[in-house]
């Protein structure tokens, strides 16, 4: 658990001193920062999702899943999470349930949080972990200088999933094959392209809806692997 205890406390800390700085940051300056950053996170979604090697698990990852999310309203859900946070330990500030939702999403999609899990729950060791702390952290500043301390409350949900998987590391690493990872992170991909498109105001997805499409991926990925091997 050590990897998930230091990339929880990265993010915290990161947001800490991101929310510490926003007083003293100028809008124009928070705008750009948030432009910038919302390229890159576009950048890292495109890298993901250029590991499709199967279009059509792709498509139905996403159709599937996201007809799950909605009945169930993951989005909603996640929002109303944040309200109470918000009204518990935030500030009462509008941005707290958008930094919490959007960076809970981004740090706990794609292949280094659930790899990276692994390894730290099969091994004891945390290069990846640590590696993605670093990142989260420098990444939690600059959102914490623009949306505010939700962002810090991420660091709650990354140790809850990271933990989870860690713990449960014995029985994922089972199915995590080549194929199965490559499918998964490029499905995370297409969420964390969605997640950029939101941060740079272009179009707002209800992305917590779109989740279970990564899930998704896996089973009919290891469904294909069993049924039409050759297709994969």
């Amino acid at each position: 658990m050590l990897g998930t205890v230091v990339n929880a406390g990265a993010i915290i800390l990161g947001a800490i001193i991101g929310a510490f700085l926003r007083k003293g940051i100028k809008e124009g300056y928070k705008d750009i920062v948030m432009q910038g950053l919302g390229l890159v996170v576009g950048l890292i979604g495109i890298k993901m999702a250029l590991e499709a090697t199967n279009m059509l698990i792709i498509i139905f990852s996403i159709v599937i899943g996201g007809l799950i999310g909605e009945a169930v309203n993951i989005d909603r859900r996640l929002e109303r999470f944040g309200e109470k946070l918000n009204a518990r330990f935030g500030s009462g500030e509008a941005e707290f349930v958008q930094g919490f939702v959007t960076s809970s999403l981004v740090y706990c999609i794609g292949a280094m949080a659930i790899m990276g899990s692994i390894e730290s729950g099969l091994t004891g060791k945390h290069e990846i972990l640590f590696a993605k702390s670093v990142l989260d952290g420098i990444s939690a500043i600059v959102f914490a200088s623009t949306m505010g301390i939700g962002v810090a409350f991420s660091g709650l949900a990354v140790f809850i999933y990271q933990g989870s998987i860690t713990l449960l590391a014995g029985i994922v690493k089972v199915f995590m094959t080549d194929a199965i990872i490559a499918e998964m992170t490029a499905t995370g991909g297409l969420l964390i392209i969605a997640i950029s498109s939101s941060i740079l105001g272009i179009k707002k997805f209800n992305i917590a809806n779109l989740l279970p499409a990564i899930f998704i991926a896996v089973a009919i990925t290891m469904l294909v692997a069993r049924w039409f091997p050759n297709y994969i």
